[in-house]
C-alpha cells in the first residue's frame, strides 16, 4: 500500500470580527502515490515541519478539515470554502486551548490534588492564577498516524504514568467527515494493572464570523449549571429555568458571559444531545454529543489572549465530567485494567 500524500495547498481564511486568520499550509508532509483504495498510510517519519506536528487534510464533497497531530487538534473545518471555526494558522502557538483533545481529565482540578484509591495524588499547576490543574496532561504530546484516508484520519498515543497519574492508557481518536459535517470518536483503554481516573472534553470554537457571538441565536438543550467560585471550582447546581442562562428556547446569545458548565441535558431517543447555532449570515451549525457526554462547558470568548477582538467564537465543549471532577466524582469515569470508554462528537450543517 502506497505512504501518505496530502496536499501542500493552503486552507482559505476567512475574517473574524475583523482579525483576518493567516492562511496555514500542510507543508512538511511527505508526498507519495496513493493506492486504487483510495487509502493513505501514515509516513513514520515526523515532519518537524508545523508548531503542531503532522497536519492532516481531510476532504468530502463540500467539507474539509484539518487535523493537527499534536494534542489531535480540530484546528480547521471548512465548509464551501469558508472556515467555520476560530482557529490559528499552523505556524502560531494559538490560544485557548483552541481544538484540542484534552486528557486524561477535563477542565480543572482544584489545586491539583486528589484523592483515587486510598492515595493522595498531586498533578502540576498550569494555571497558577487559579490555583489549579487544567485540561489534562496532553495539551502539547502529539499522537502517532496510524491511517489516513481522503475522508479520516485515525491517531493513537500511549499516556504512560506520570508522578500524580500514575495510571496507563491507550487512546485511539478518529476524525472523519460524513455527510453534512465532521464525527470526532474516542476510545481509551486501561493497559495498566490498576483501575485509572479518566475523562476527555474537546476545545473547538466555533468562529462568529464578521460579526460577534452576541448576533448569534444559540439553543442549548440543558437544564441545570453549576454555580461557582471566583476561580471558576463548582460549588454547587442551579436551574437554569427563566434565568439569564436557559437558552433551551432559542434566542440571542446577546451579552450574556459564560465560562459556565452545563448538565441534564435534553437527548432524542437515540442519546443524543444537539446544541444549534443560528449565525449571522442566515446560516446553521449544529453540535451533537453522544449520551457519554453529559456535560458542557460553555465560554463566550471574552478575553482572547491573541490579538483580536473578545467575543470572535464561541466554544461548547463536549465533556465526560464536570470541572473539578477527579475531586467529587461528578461524572468521573473509571476504567478497570483491560476496559475501554468510547464515545462520539460533531459538528455538522443541517
Amino acid at each position: 500500500m502506497s505512504g501518505e500524500h496530502v496536499s501542500s495547498r493552503k486552507w482559505s481564511r476567512r475574517t473574524l470580527g475583523g482579525a483576518a486568520l493567516a492562511a496555514a499550509g500542510t507543508a512538511g508532509l511527505t508526498a507519495a502515490g496513493m493506492s486504487a483504495t483510495g487509502q493513505r498510510r501514515a509516513n513514520a517519519e515526523p515532519s518537524g515541519a508545523s508548531l503542531h506536528g503532522r497536519l492532516y487534510e481531510l476532504r468530502s464533497g463540500s467539507h474539509s478539515a484539518v487535523v493537527a497531530g499534536v494534542a489531535a487538534t480540530l484546528l480547521s473545518w471548512q465548509v464551501d470554502g469558508t472556515e467555520m471555526l476560530l482557529t490559528h494558522a499552523a505556524d502560531e502557538l494559538g490560544e485557548g486551548w483552541q481544538g484540542k483533545t484534552l486528557l486524561p481529565w477535563a477542565n480543572r482540578i482544584d489545586q491539583g490534588r486528589y484523592e483515587f484509591g486510598g492515595e493522595q495524588l498531586q498533578v502540576p499547576i498550569n494555571e497558577p492564577e487559579r490555583e489549579s490543574a487544567l485540561h489534562g496532561l496532553m495539551g502539547f504530546t502529539e499522537w502517532t498516524p496510524v491511517e489516513h484516508r481522503r475522508d479520516r484520519v485515525v491517531l493513537e498515543h500511549v499516556l504512560h504514568p506520570h508522578y500524580g497519574y500514575p495510571f496507563q492508557l491507550a487512546f485511539r481518536i478518529e476524525f472523519a467527515l460524513e455527510g453534512n459535517g465532521i464525527r470526532s470518536t474516542l476510545s481509551a483503554r486501561n493497559i495498566g494493572k490498576h483501575d485509572a481516573p479518566f475523562a476527555t472534553a474537546n476545545h473547538t470554537y466555533l468562529a462568529a464570523g464578521t460579526g460577534s457571538i452576541d448576533d448569534i441565536v444559540f439553543e442549548l438543550p440543558a437544564s441545570t449549571y453549576y454555580l461557582t467560585n471566583d476561580r471558576l471550582i463548582p460549588t454547587g447546581t442551579a436551574p437554569v429555568e427563566g434565568g439569564e442562562f436557559d437558552y433551551r428556547t432559542a434566542r440571542p446569545i446577546g451579552a450574556t458571559v459564560m465560562d459556565t458548565a452545563f448538565t441534564d441535558l435534553d437527548r432524542d431517543a437515540e442519546g443524543t444531545a444537539t446544541i444549534r447555532f443560528g449565525l449571522s449570515d442566515g446560516s446553521q451549525v449544529e453540535l451533537w454529543v453522544d449520551r457519554t457526554h453529559g456535560y458542557l462547558q460553555v465560554y463566550t470568548d471574552d478575553s482572547p489572549e491573541a490579538d483580536r477582538p473578545a467575543r470572535s467564537g464561541i466554544t461548547v465543549e463536549p465533556m465526560t465530567c464536570a470541572p473539578n471532577a477527579f475531586v467529587t466524582g461528578d461524572g468521573l469515569i473509571v476504567l478497570r485494567p483491560g476496559e475501554t470508554h468510547e464515545g462520539s462528537w460533531g459538528y455538522r450543517t443541517p
